[in-house]
């Protein structure tokens, strides 16, 4: 086996994939709505399920992502706001236990990290973080375990099938400074939980430190939020870091609220593009899987099943301003 193949994977993709503005652009004119996942994941490995942050999903749609999605593709999916952002951890046992029981599990061996997302007002509480980090289940049967915990909010539309014991990660990404503070690093990593890598384009705190096996990176606009694309020098700076992290190494101008170096090992990576305003987010993904040097995933026998023409190009020419 060669060094290369023996390195941990790598997952480059986007945030979420319903956006009109792509269509006709990322999408191809005339490709039907309801084919969309289907295409954006032949072309990128990856992508975030946004929509169970703003309201709990049902089994049928879980089922469906997972079987419109090629074999090897991965989900991460976002935590609801009802706990992170409405909850504020408070009392969150049963909402968990909805979430967990509303069809998550259902995408098998597709699903990947859980993404938690705190507040910009949302200050750290050791003691709260701490009681809302020892209720995530670390596999999926301990979250089947506390799925049959739900209330009649998700009731009828449940799925409690069992999904073996394959583990399962959590990331959280925070956007209040009280987070930099190396008690909560080793506060996460006591846990195993990573710090999402959030580039924000300097409105809320970038951290680096890392603090489980995996690395989580998100990718909000390097100059404008949500808007700017990224231009090769900046697809650079954060390829340089990719390669670092699966290799076991940290980067040394890394931004770290703890001197205490994460220790060393070879990590997976996942990093979604959420500069989706413009259409960025799918080229921006495509061009930094170039540049690490990862495969182009459009697979066999896409173009026919989606009628694109022959000379369609789904990465454009790389942008050369930062």
């Amino acid at each position: 086996m060669t060094k290369a193949s023996a390195d941990p994977a790598v997952h480059i993709g986007i945030s979420g994939w319903r956006y009109a503005p792509w269509r006709g652009k990322f999408y191809p004119a005339g490709l039907a709505q309801r084919q969309e996942l289907a295409f954006a994941s032949r072309v990128l490995p990856t992508i975030e399920i946004n929509g169970s942050f703003y309201s709990l999903q049902r089994p049928s749609s879980y089922e469906a992502w997972r079987d419109e999605t090629p074999a090897g593709f991965v989900f991460a999916v976002k935590g609801p706001r009802y706990i992170t952002h409405l909850r504020r951890l408070n009392d969150v046992r049963v909402p968990l236990a909805n979430f967990f029981a509303s069809g998550v599990l259902a995408l098998r061996d597709k699903l990947g990290p859980i993404l938690w997302q705190f507040p910009p007002r949302m200050a750290w509480e050791p003691e709260r973080f701490e009681a809302f980090f020892s209720l995530l289940p670390a596999t999926t049967a301990a979250a089947l375990k506390l799925a049959r915990e739900h209330d009649d909010n998700v009731a009828g539309r449940t799925w409690l099938h069992g999904g073996g014991r394959r583990r399962l990660r959590h990331a959280v990404e925070v956007r209040d400074p009280s987070f930099v503070d190396p008690a909560f690093i080793a506060q996460l990593r006591r846990h195993g939980i990573a710090l999402v890598v959030a580039d924000t384009a300097g409105r809320w705190p970038l951290l680096e430190d890392l603090t489980a096996d995996f690395v989580y990176l998100r990718l909000h606009g390097d100059k404008k939020l949500y808007a700017s694309g990224y231009g090769e020098p900046a697809l650079a700076h954060w390829a340089r870091r990719i390669a670092a992290w699966r290799q076991g190494r940290q980067v040394r101008d890394a931004k770290r609220a703890s001197k205490v170096a994460a220790p060393r090992g070879a990590r997976e990576v996942f990093c979604y593009f959420d500069n989706d305003i413009k259409v960025h987010a799918p080229y921006d993904a495509a061009h930094l899987a170039q540049a690490l040097g990862l495969p182009a995933r459009l697979e066999e026998g896409a173009r026919d099943r989606f009628a694109l023409p022959p000379g369609i190009s789904l990465r454009p020419a790389r942008k050369k301003k930062a």
